[in-house]
């Protein structure tokens, strides 16, 4: 009788050098970079990968990053299915913005551009948080606000899909989000959240001023709370047969509905920047 042949066993994820969080592709590792923010640790994919991100692996290097030869199988196994283009960074995780921070600064509001802020009900899947960060950084968002509680991590997909943004824009974490929309409105923050039902298309109103503007999952929108402590509410306009766009698609168009009327109101109005 033929004993089966016992099958290797699959090989888990590669293990992390201790309290550091990987950042993987291309974009995202050179963002990383250009910011000043070196990697303890750089894996570079054997064979053709070396040479062709020979510039990034010497800016890291002569940056004190410690530079290790992986093979493909390895750093895949690390992505877990993500695209990493034959590089991870190991760096400090990232971390939420504390609710004092928020306050603190529009309290003592140093710009001559009013506030833009956006705050994301319950965006759990790490892809749409990552999306709608990118589009925040390109609009010149100052500042993302998030819940405690149904709401996606800042881990190593959200760095990856957001491309640098997750770094660039503060993210706060409030407990309590429709008491944290209260504040924002004690504070001069004209509070606009976006809803199906809303009446008032985006086109139609004054988003000038020192903004908000909530977005919530797909689906379910915002959540009972956070709508009633808006100012406002409005909608895209839909003329096809789906009922809603995804989320970060709809943050991206209203957001840079923002950039238009301010740019129309006073050329080069939004910034993020010190």
């Amino acid at each position: 009788m033929k004993q089966k042949r016992s099958q290797r066993p699959a090989a888990g994820k590669p293990a992390t050098p201790g309290g550091l969080e990987a950042v993987f592709g291309v974009h995202a590792v050179r963002a990383l970079i250009e910011r000043g923010e070196i990697p303890r640790e750089l894996w570079v994919q054997q064979g053709g990968a070396e040479a062709r991100l020979a510039e990034l692996v010497e800016t890291a290097r002569g940056g004190g990053a410690r530079i290790q030869s992986r093979p493909r199988d390895e750093l895949d196994r690390l992505a877990q299915g993500a695209a990493h283009q034959g590089v991870v960074a190991f760096t400090k995780p990232l971390a939420f913005e504390a609710e004092n921070a928020l306050w603190f600064r529009l309290e003592a509001w140093p710009h001559a551009t009013p506030p833009l802020l956006l705050v994301l009900d319950g965006i759990t899947d790490v892809h749409n948080f990552g999306a709608c960060l990118r589009s925040a950084d390109a609009a010149g968002v100052h500042g993302v606000i998030v819940p405690k509680d149904k709401a996606a991590p800042l881990n190593a997909t959200v760095r990856k899909v957001a491309c640098g943004a997750a770094e660039s824009v503060p993210v706060y974490q409030v407990t309590n989000l429709a008491r944290a929309l209260a504040r924002l409105k004690s504070l001069g923050v004209w509070v606009t959240g976006t809803a199906g039902e809303a009446e008032s298309l985006v086109f139609e109103v004054d988003l000038t001023g020192a903004t908000a503007l909530v977005m919530g999952a797909e689906g379910k929108g915002m959540r009972r709370l956070t709508r009633e402590a808006c100012d406002q509410l409005v909608k895209l306009p839909m003329a096809g047969t789906v009922s809603s766009l995804n989320v970060s698609v709809a943050t991206g168009i209203s957001l840079f509905e923002v950039v238009r009327q301010r740019r129309q109101a006073s050329p080069g109005a939004i910034s993020h920047k010190p």
